[in-house]
């Protein structure tokens, strides 16, 4: 019989211990908050999940990903047709919402699954150019199949009240935090041993050198379609959680810009870092938010008003992308972690006077 590894046993009760803590002080974090400062908290940990799974794929695995919107988008829209039709059939408990996004994941895992089978055989520019057409092709969709995702108008989301053991008047948008933290913390762990894994350091070695991988018995194509269906299965529950967030669903919310957004953000964040990839959901909730107060206080006319909404953020996320890359090509993850080792050298310096 194969022997368990205690490192990997080890490695996984901490991040379980870590994520407890985490639950356990975001969780109390929420009651302390307002109900908007909870909903852009929910709305950090429905992005972690895209950029957590983002980074696995461009930052451990090297493969380049322009479509990881419509990803969410089909977690989105799943999630979306599964809780109406439970609401439907008279299934309203909250435990079905866990339903519904265990199938928004598994269809985006299958639609990951097709996309990185046809990724793996691609580099480059060509690997861009398809998972580019995948961000412009899937948002139409919903234009095209009105019946079904009742085009630009979107669809409806049902969401179960807080359970009636939290209390008669729990906060809505504490319990959607709760559940967005719930998925981010989880998703987390999950990636957590996963980079620390056999699996993980295929990944790297992939993305280093493939030809040394594949001299050391490692089966490139299959470990770029896994990292892909992993990203895509993280995009999907990203996309439903931001579904149940808005407790709406529109073509709009998943244009191209969040693809290029994601992107920049686990860049900026810094890459290969499950770290990184909070920094850039972060910044993902505060940067839009920053543009429209800049907007607010700048009092365009209308017109131009008009031509900076949505261009605005993207031209701030490129700017500050361009900066980054300048001043620390690590991000901001990888600009703390020289900043720790340059306080501890001189704590180092100072003790041994």
């Amino acid at each position: 019989m194969p022997r368990s590894n205690p490192l990997i046993h080890s490695t996984l009760l901490r991040h379980l211990l870590l994520a407890v803590v985490a639950g356990v002080g975001l969780f109390a974090l929420t009651g302390a908050l307002e109900p908007f400062r909870n909903y852009q908290l929910a709305t950090v940990a429905a992005y972690l999940c895209a950029t957590a799974g983002l980074t696995v794929l461009t930052g451990l695995n090297g493969q380049l990903s322009l479509g990881h919107g419509a990803l969410m988008a089909t977690g989105a829209y799943t999630v979306a047709l599964t809780q109406n039709a439970l609401a439907d059939a008279g299934r309203v408990s909250g435990g079905y919402l866990l339903f519904s996004l265990a199938v928004g994941v598994v269809v985006t895992v299958v639609a990951g699954t097709v996309i990185g089978a046809a990724a793996a055989r691609l580099r480059g520019p060509y690997l861009a150019g398809v998972t580019l057409a995948v961000a412009v092709v899937v948002p139409a969709l919903a234009t095209t199949f009105r019946g079904v995702f009742n085009s630009e108008q979107g669809l409806p989301v049902y969401l179960a009240p807080a359970p009636e053991s939290l209390g008669l008047y729990f906060p809505y948008e504490r319990w959607q935090a709760w559940i967005a933290i719930t998925g981010a913390l989880l998703t987390l762990v999950l990636l957590g041993n996963l980079i620390r894994s056999r699996f993980g350091r295929n990944l790297r070695a992939v993305r280093d050198d493939e030809v040394a991988a594949r001299l050391a018995g490692i089966h490139v194509g299959r470990t770029q379609v896994l990292a892909f269906v992993v990203s895509a299965g993280c995009a999907g529950l990203g996309g439903g959680l931001l579904a149940v967030l808005a407790q709406s669903v529109s073509p709009g919310a998943f244009s191209l810009t969040l693809s290029l957004h994601l992107l920049m953000a686990i860049v900026i964040g810094g890459l290969g870092s499950l770290v990184g990839a909070l920094w850039g959901a972060l910044l993902l909730v505060a940067l839009p938010a920053l543009t429209s107060t800049i907007t607010n206080l700048a009092t365009p006319s209308p017109a131009v008003a008009q031509r900076l909404d949505g261009n605005l953020s993207l031209a701030v996320f490129g700017v500050t992308l361009i900066v980054v890359v300048i001043a620390a090509p690590g991000g901001v993850q990888g600009l703390l972690r020289r900043v720790g080792r340059f306080v501890g050298a001189r704590l180092r310096v100072t003790a041994g006077r």
